[in-house]
């Protein structure tokens, strides 16, 4: 088991998500850096469909009840075993009794900690991830999450990995035309490609952009929606929709980000800057 000493803020278990029930109303979810994430997994010799926990900010406490291992993926938030600091990007080698915690921010949002076979939360339409309304828990509470009671090989290598800096730091988002791009005038479009910056209204649903541009465009009929789509709303400012998501909206579709776009604004905290590129 996980016992959690201190939840954080907006931590969650997470892994691929739910897919084919947008058709129901239900949020994709699932990692919010799935690159960052995979890399935890790969190292760990999963499969990359097992559930890990999505620690925000480097807020946490977590004490484990069993030998086991584990990988730290994403945002550096200078983790520390039992008070001594640890690497990220490799496997860490867990014994029972052994606290995790976290210090100084270097760079990133988001840490991964994948433990050996996954964390055994419920299952809820085919998915382990926390997501409001679906799930019972939204957000970590102070509580135990149960881990598999397996030793594996992966525990007695030394393996690491090597994650360049650039996933944190390049302000620079791949994108696509979105549905209503074609909409947008000359102007417009190269508003669209000039530098923005993350508004403190940022989290698993949607990130804001500071900036405006300017915005002529109808409303549109309410139409689908996905994460990565990038809104222009009525007073010119830019929502970019993330993995818990909505599955339909009414403002105009006007980029759509590929998904590791996705995972690259995850890192990025209020204030940071971002730029698309089409």
């Amino acid at each position: 088991m996980i016992k959690v000493l201190h939840p954080g803020i907006y931590n969650s278990v997470q892994d691929q998500g739910r897919i084919g029930y947008a058709k129901l109303g239900v949020p994709k979810a699932g990692c919010m850096d799935a690159y960052a994430a995979s890399r935890a997994h790969m190292l760990l010799k999963h499969y990359g469909a097992e559930a890990l926990l999505e620690i925000t900010y480097g807020q946490g406490k977590f004490e484990f009840t069993i030998d086991t291992c584990i990988a730290l993926t994403g945002g550096d938030f200078s983790p520390q075993l039992n008070g001594n600091s640890i690497e990220m990007n490799r496997i860490i080698s867990i014994n029972k009794g052994d606290v995790l915690s976290f210090g100084e921010r270097k760079y990133g949002a988001r840490i991964y900690l994948a433990v050996q076979d996954g964390i055994q939360t419920d299952e809820v339409l085919g998915s382990r991830s926390f997501c409001k309304g679906i799930t019972q828990e939204r957000l970590l509470k102070g509580d135990q999450l149960k881990i598999a009671d397996t030793m594996s090989n992966a525990q007695r290598t030394t393996s690491k990995i090597s994650f360049s800096r650039a996933h944190f730091e390049t302000p620079d988002l791949e994108c696509y035309p979105g549905p209503e791009f074609d909409q947008l005038s000359g102007v417009q479009k190269v508003q669209l490609l000039q530098e923005f910056s993350v508004s403190e209204a940022n989290n698993r649903v949607g990130y804001r952009l500071n900036e405006t541009i300017e915005n002529n465009l109808q409303a549109i009929l309410t139409s689908g929606v996905l994460p990565g789509t990038v809104q222009l709303t009525p007073s010119g400012k830019l929502i970019v929709l993330m993995r818990d998501c909505q599955v339909t909206g009414g403002y105009p579709r006007v980029l759509q980000l590929s998904d590791y776009a996705i995972s690259r604004l995850s890192q990025k905290i209020a204030g940071d800057k971002v730029r698309f590129v089409i």
